[in-house]
């Protein structure tokens, strides 16, 4: 039973049992959807942008995507819903100050905080490193704990100022069932949306062309005119009265209009502000024998 050195081998090194179940280490699995991009892999970096699922991602890896979507990339089921840039929202993160950075030198005199987060809660101070629950505003993309949003009970955001409805909140890096719930209400905003735009295209069909419009409104001035020459004394007469009450209105406007220096109640220095004024009239002296049409005319 020995092999070559007189070793003797152990039962579990000769009999195979069943394999163990590698279980998936929490610290990497919160680093990974925390700390860094859900279609690039690469570490977050502002500006970090949320989707309607409650994904985080660098808003550089979006924009690189949406310009094309043929490249091949490591999660490019992560961002199959994402149809433009209308389907994501850059996140109002407020900065944890006790973070140094990944470049920090760790000389192993002092203890790491692996759970260390980038940003924080701005009204509670907690961290956001996955062991607690984050919201983000779809109005102005504020992020909040959850226990804030409890403590806190508003319509106001704390941050901003904003007002908000509960629709508008959407978890971050939430469970299965929580993105599948969000799943479907994007969905059936996306469907209430077209169902608008479909109902704005068919009263826009419906409403007539302009040119249209322009025909019907002069219809009605030709019938006018058949009117009026089938009753040729009346119109006659309608012409004669405004012809009449031009003229005197005409009558009453010229009347009403009277040169400057007729006016006795002015003075004579008002008076002479004007061209009217016998002392801005040129005598024969000044005035000379020839005039010139143009300054170029020598």
């Amino acid at each position: 039973m020995g092999c070559d050195g007189g070793t003797i081998p152990k039962r579990h090194e000769l009999v195979k049992g069943p394999k163990k179940v590698e279980k998936v280490d929490k610290n990497a699995e919160l680093a990974a959807k925390w700390k860094y991009c859900a279609l690039s892999q690469e570490k977050l970096r502002r500006p970090i942008v949320a989707c309607d699922v409650g994904r985080l991602y660098n808003k550089d890896a979006i924009i690189e995507y949406l310009l094309d979507k043929t490249a091949e990339r490591p999660n490019a089921e992560a961002v199959t819903h994402i149809r433009g840039i209308r389907d994501i929202k850059e996140l109002n993160l407020t900065d944890n100050p006790e973070w140094e950075g990944e470049g920090r030198t760790t000389k192993g005199d002092r203890y790491e905080d692996v759970h260390c987060g980038m940003f924080i809660c701005p009204v509670v101070g907690l961290e956001m490193n996955g062991k607690h629950r984050f919201y983000y505003l779809q109005t102005c993309g504020c992020v909040f704990s959850d226990r804030a949003l409890k403590e806190i009970k508003t319509d106001i955001c704390h941050k901003c100022g904003d007002t908000f409805k509960n629709e508008d909140l959407i978890v971050l890096n939430g469970t299965k069932e929580e993105m599948d719930k969000l799943r479907e209400k994007m969905e059936e905003r996306r469907a209430k949306a077209k169902t608008k735009k479909s109902k704005k295209s068919k009263a826009a069909a419906a409403l007539p062309a302009p040119s249209e419009a322009k025909d019907d409104a002069q219809s009605p001035q030709v019938d006018g005119t058949d009117c009026s020459l089938q009753n040729g004394d009346e119109s006659s007469q309608s012409a004669a009265g405004s012809s009449s009450s031009s003229q005197g209105t005409s009558s009453t406007s010229s009347a009403t209009k009277r040169s400057v220096q007729k006016m006795t109640e002015k003075s004579e220095v008002f008076k002479s502000l004007f061209t009217t004024h016998s002392s801005a009239k040129r005598t024969k002296a000044q005035t000379s024998n020839w005039v010139t049409h143009t300054p170029y005319h020598f």
